[in-house]
């Protein structure tokens, strides 16, 4: 059994939480620069370039890629030979949250009673926090902060068995046309199938973690990523919904076994900002 000190936790997050919002995954500025030299409008190339332009710039200043710097989402992975001391984990991890934003100086956009009062509690706590134990000794951390403006997009629809490929296919691409600037493309496009209505949502916010590039190991699967991203490259949008042919950098699938009588479908949309940031302990 390997011991763990919870303030290992808490600083891990904190750092993970600036990181993510001051330096854009290689990965992801790859694709933009990519995209700019493929964009058939010149707008789009222009917008594409003033993106790139932020991204560089904000790695260089360590400042905030975007000011809306998100709710944040962690997804921890524990490690069922760990034994966790000095306190209680999920406190650790609101803790870090709230150490990251702010001596990060990252914008506070978590706000408390959504309905009525919405009042803001100060230091972006309380995190949502997917939690799994798996094998090993070790802890991996994921902090993926997520602003409003493409979280407000996603969707989420319970497909029948019947609607199959093809209705999956028209869902997603409903939801990126109907989505048009507000997510600020060029997006990721993350997809959960299968499991129940949460379980959906859950798997395409976790899709939205693997990093830009890389497939869903199941070649079918990997074939309707391939397929999604090239009709949704065609819908038009383009950068900042400006049109153009540069609407998706990617789209990522992640699948769970369902009812005999379901086909649940989530769409979860990353803005051209899609940040992520990740640590081991």
């Amino acid at each position: 059994m390997r011991e763990v000190n919870v303030k290992q936790v808490a600083e891990a997050v904190a750092k993970c939480c600036m990181d993510s919002c001051y330096y854009l995954p290689e990965g992801v500025l790859a694709k933009l620069k990519a995209g700019q030299k493929t964009e058939v409008s010149p707008l789009g190339r222009q917008v594409l370039g003033t993106i790139i332009e932020n991204a560089e710039l904000a790695k260089r200043k360590a400042v905030p890629l975007c000011q809306d710097t998100g709710l944040t989402v962690v997804f921890i992975n524990i490690g069922q030979e760990v034994h966790f001391t000095g306190g209680d984990l999920e406190a650790a991890i609101h803790a870090g949250v709230a150490k990251g934003y702010t001596e990060g100086y990252l914008r506070k956009s978590s706000v408390d009673d959504p309905l009525f009062l919405r009042k803001n509690t100060g230091d972006n706590t309380p995190a949502i926090i997917h939690a799994r134990i798996v094998p090993g000794d070790k802890v991996h951390i994921i902090v993926s902060p997520k602003g409003c403006g493409s979280e407000n997009m996603g969707a989420l629809r319970m497909l029948k068995p019947a609607d199959g490929v093809d209705g999956v296919i028209k869902f997603v691409l409903e939801t990126i046309t109907n989505a048009g600037s507000n997510p600020c493309p060029p997006v990721t496009v993350g997809i959960g199938i299968g499991g129940n209505m949460e379980r959906a949502a859950e798997l395409a916010k976790f899709s939205l973690t693997r990093p830009i590039g890389e497939h869903n190991a199941n070649p079918k699967y990997r074939e309707l990523e391939e397929k999604l991203l090239e009709l949704a490259n065609k819908t038009g949008v383009g950068p900042s919904g400006l049109g153009g042919s540069t609407t998706a950098l990617a789209v990522n699938i992640e699948y769970a076994p369902t009812h005999i009588g379901g086909l649940p479908c989530a769409v979860n949309l990353n803005c051209h900002a899609a940040r992520r940031a990740e640590a081991e302990i």
